[in-house]
């Protein structure tokens, strides 16, 4: 695969992320078919792969550890995340010092390896001064335990913010930013996307098949049913009218997808890879057949003709459901925050 520069690092990343989400109880239990896959992907060429402390409670971080233990240490790039609810203790979540420094060591002890190439902020966290953060983020760098920084999922006001207070403090920044972007949701192109090229991030986006909705399983006849279903149901639940409404644009992708000659997975992969700003798409196989079917995507590129119909049946900015932006600010859920008369 022909490699990409991860935003202005310098680092060189394959077009595709291996993503280990399904590596663990949440996906594929089995260690050694889970191993295989990633050797596999390393074959193909892919020298990516991303992962993060809570899939599977630390479980995908340990298989992803073993496949890597006969692997070069620096042929990988490594990258995982820390945020989300660890075990019961109060305090094994969240963006604090405490946190973030005692989980790296744990993330460095599960992947078995003496440093992260990229270490990211799984989501933002009102309750922390985003200064404290990047503060314990730079000694990590500072000892030698990061290579460098990312966020994932966070709005571009957000990723401006944390720009500016790195500046001011002298922290290290993050380098890159890791959204939802698909040919589903599309929210990202008015402000996250343009804000990471204008700070020279890169961009790695998660879930470029909408969680399954592009893979070729769902649309007009077919079962439209999920494995996430249960977990996730606001993204799949077909009496919502958003998902009725991907279920309309799902099949109307597929005809455009048909007459291009390409598969649904292989030019929703296409799309994504196409964004200037997208340094790497992060896939998340379960099986070997479903990484074997993604493959092929860095190879394709969609003719103008293909693009303009796309964003005809999905406008450029726009998220079908809104529940797939991955994350939203407190006061959009909780309407305290936002009237002043409380009772």
């Amino acid at each position: 695969m022909k490699l990409h520069t991860l935003g202005r690092t310098g680092m060189k990343v394959s077009p595709l992320c291996l993503g280990a989400m399904m590596f663990g109880e949440w996906g594929n239990p089995d260690h050694d078919e889970s191993i295989r896959i990633i050797h596999r992907a390393l074959d193909a060429g892919i020298n990516f792969i991303d992962t993060a402390d809570v899939y599977s409670q630390g479980e995908s971080e340990i298989i992803v550890g073993k496949a890597l233990s006969s692997i070069e240490r620096s042929r990988v790039v490594i990258a995982t995340k820390v945020h989300a609810q660890m075990g019961e203790d109060p305090n094994a979540q969240g963006n604090s010092r405490r946190w973030i420094i005692a989980e790296c060591e744990n993330s460095l002890r599960r992947l078995g390896t003496d440093y992260i190439d990229l270490y990211q902020i799984h989501r933002p966290d009102e309750s922390t001064d985003i200064d404290e953060t990047l503060g314990a983020l730079s000694d990590l760098v500072h000892a030698g335990k990061v290579r460098y920084l990312g966020s994932s999922t966070f709005p571009a006001e957000q990723i401006v913010e944390a720009q500016w207070m790195a500046e001011k403090r002298g922290r290290e920044r993050f380098r890159c930013e890791q959204p939802p972007y698909s040919l589903l949701v599309r929210g990202i192109e008015r402000s996250v996307l343009p804000v990471a090229q204008t700070y020279g991030m890169g961009v790695i986006p998660w879930s470029p098949l909408a969680g399954g909705w592009l893979s070729g399983r769902f649309g007009a006849g077919k079962e439209n049913a999920s494995r996430r279903a249960s977990r996730i149901p606001a993204r799949y639940d077909l009496t919502i009218p958003a998902n009725q409404r991907k279920v309309e644009i799902v099949t109307e992708l597929a005809m455009v997808a048909e007459e291009a000659g390409l598969t649904m997975i292989e030019m929703a992969l296409a799309f994504v890879l196409e964004h200037p700003a997208v340094s790497a798409a992060i896939i998340g196989p379960r099986t070997m057949e479903q990484l074997e079917s993604q493959l092929s995507a860095p190879d394709v590129r969609l003719d103008v003709a293909t693009l303009d119909r796309i964003d005809e049946i999905v406008p450029p900015g726009t998220n079908v459901n809104h529940v797939d932006d991955g994350w939203s600010p407190s006061v959009l859920a909780n309407a305290k925050k936002r009237r002043r008369n409380r009772s």
